[in-house]
């Protein structure tokens, strides 16, 4: 018979990616679709604004540090109801127990 290729059980593949990405420190959200977004948000506050590049790295290291702790956060709330997929009810306790209600 033909041989079926072989398939790693759901949620394997994930967790090995969560791992190489936790070991590494290269940034992960690309830096021009960041920069236009940060560009977007900072029209509401103020119209011609301009940013060193070293401004907007800045922002962006902070901001992939605070999304990757929000969802280990939000992985340990799916974990602690039994369940392997986060929900976004795991994501409502995460930000309710760090007291950022929105």
């Amino acid at each position: 018979g033909v041989k079926k290729p072989h398939r790693f059980r759901p949620g394997t593949v994930a967790l090995r990616e969560i791992r190489r990405y936790q070991k590494s420190t290269e940034l992960l959200i690309r830096k021009l679709p960041f920069q236009r977004l940060v560009r977007e948000i900072a029209q509401d506050f103020k119209t011609d604004l301009r940013f060193q590049s070293y401004a907007i790295l800045a922002l962006q290291e902070a901001s992939e540090a605070y999304l990757v702790s929000l969802f280990e956060d939000t992985n340990l709330a799916a974990i602690h109801a039994k369940r392997v997929t986060i929900q976004p009810k795991d994501l409502a306790l995460a930000r309710r127990l760090r007291d950022e209600r929105s």
